[in-house]
């Protein structure tokens, strides 16, 4: 990893295609090598005092965030009984991401980060509180939901890349990439809680009061964050202020493919591929005739598998870009056979594999990315994955919607696990390409059968005969 802002200026030749062939490879790399300490355990970031009073704070805030996120798509299907809608609600959430999310990682290279988190996680529980008042009140409309979707996407914008790149401060890059896992392990293991949570008291009471909890449930990230020793965060140089900084981190990214296409991936998936929302609730409501709490039990599901899946990237000691690619290959094909499944349990039952292997792209891409990053450029490059991954929701949900409305559940996911399918096959051919490698194929006893090998050089008759 580059430790300082000019690491990346006078690169040896082929540096960065030699990443990605370590990364396909699982030979240490300049992007991928292993850190002192990344198999310390699954758990090995927690003895450290700052990181668990994040990891409190966020396992409580977690959970109240997937109950208004459940309550919040129900409301929406319920006061217009379209899925398109939803669809809509989940655009506006992610539509600042898309256009504002590159400054938002110019901001956290900039400013103090803890302080910075402050800021946001206070004023994402103020949006909880403000739609539970007017659900609470009887006065909700779903002109209101949009509109808090659209000032929580506001925060996000800075939140995330200063969240992101927070992490590596309050344990070190020795135990970044476990740290990563454990903030997937941490969020995952609040959807199990929260939908259920959420669909009980939908039924019991209304939505308003999930609202409620999620609002007052981020006290406990405020608290955690004012409570750490900052004499112990591991320190890292700030960008100063400056003209073309944004321009700066974009040209900084696309001289790195092992950057670029793992981006590039997980934009298409999180495009097309993670539009959730829109098809469980159109699956319980039009396909399988159900309630709030079916569909609570579906993400429940889901969050199962997908706490599996953290749960394991935790133990690995690296990343290796071929585990995104296959990750990413199988996510697709899951979702296809999840939209084809001819009953309920068998859907159900397929939501698992698709939630675990969801979650390791996430958290494959996520600490590949953070670790080949110079930690100047870390806040910047963080926000370009998270404006990618998150940011094409708002061109993807309505369309996805749309697609849902119009042809019906099955149609709709279906289609999204088609083009992460595509995605996964198109990317792993240029990665490996770029990175010098080739498929090979051994079917002989006792031999990996599919492989991707360094391509021979090319003999000097062959030479002669291209000159």
């Amino acid at each position: 990893m580059s430790t300082g802002p000019g690491a990346d200026s006078a690169p040896a030749p082929n540096s960065h295609d030699d990443a990605i062939r370590s990364a396909a490879l699982h030979e240490p790399g300049p992007a991928t090598s292993p850190e002192p300490g990344a198999k310390g355990g699954t758990f090995s970031s927690l003895r450290i005092r700052n990181y668990r009073l994040f990891a409190t704070g966020q396992v409580v805030s977690n959970t109240g965030t997937w109950m208004q996120r459940i309550a919040q798509d129900w409301l929406v299907l319920s006061l217009t009984g379209s899925s398109a809608a939803v669809g809509i609600t989940t655009a506006l959430q992610f539509l600042p991401m898309l256009f504002l999310g590159l400054y938002g990682g110019v901001i956290a290279d900039r400013c103090p980060k803890r302080r910075l988190l402050v800021l946001t996680q206070a004023a994402m529980g103020l949006t909880g509180l403000a739609l539970a008042l007017l659900t609470l009140s009887g006065h909700v409309q779903v002109w209101h939901v949009y509109l808090t979707a659209f000032v929580l996407g506001l925060v996000t914008v800075v939140d995330n890349p200063a969240r992101q790149a927070f992490v590596v401060e309050m344990v070190g890059p020795a135990d970044l990439r476990n740290a990563v896992s454990l903030n997937s392990a941490n969020f995952q293991s609040a959807r199990l809680v929260g939908p259920a949570v959420a669909g009980v008291l939908i039924t019991a009471v209304g939505s308003g009061w999930a609202f409620l909890l999620n609002g007052l449930s981020f006290v406990a990230p405020v608290a955690g964050l004012l409570l750490m020793r900052t004499a112990e965060l591991h320190r890292v140089d700030r960008a100063p202020r400056g003209k073309g900084q944004l321009r700066e981190g974009l040209r900084y990214v696309a001289g790195r493919p092992d950057l670029v296409w793992p981006i590039v991936l997980v934009g298409f998936i999180g495009t097309f591929g993670f539009n959730f929302p829109i098809w469980l609730t159109a699956f319980v409501n039009d396909v399988y005739h159900a309630g709030a709490g079916t569909y609570g039990l579906l993400n429940t599901l889901m969050a199962g598998g997908s706490l599996v899946g953290a749960l394991l990237a935790a133990r690995r000691g690296s990343s290796r870009l071929r585990l995104l690619v296959g990750a990413a290959l199988l996510f697709g094909l899951l979702e296809i056979t999840a939209a084809l499944a001819p009953s309920f349990w068998v859907f159900a039952a397929l939501l698992v594999p698709i939630g675990m292997f969801g979650l390791t792209i996430n958290v494959t891409a996520n600490s590949s990315i953070q670790l080949g990053t110079d930690p100047a450029m870390r806040g910047r490059v963080m926000s370009l994955f998270m404006m990618v991954f998150m940011g094409g929701t708002p061109l993807g949900a309505p369309l996805v919607g749309w697609v849902t409305d119009v042809y019906g559940a099955r149609v709709g996911f279906l289609a999204g696990g088609a083009v992460a399918t595509l995605a996964a096959v198109g990317v792993g051919l240029v990665l490996a390409r770029v990175g010098g490698l080739r498929l090979k194929v051994d079917l002989r006893r006792g031999h990996t059968h599919v492989a991707f090998v360094p391509r021979q050089p090319a003999r000097p008759e062959e030479l002669a005969a291209t000159a």
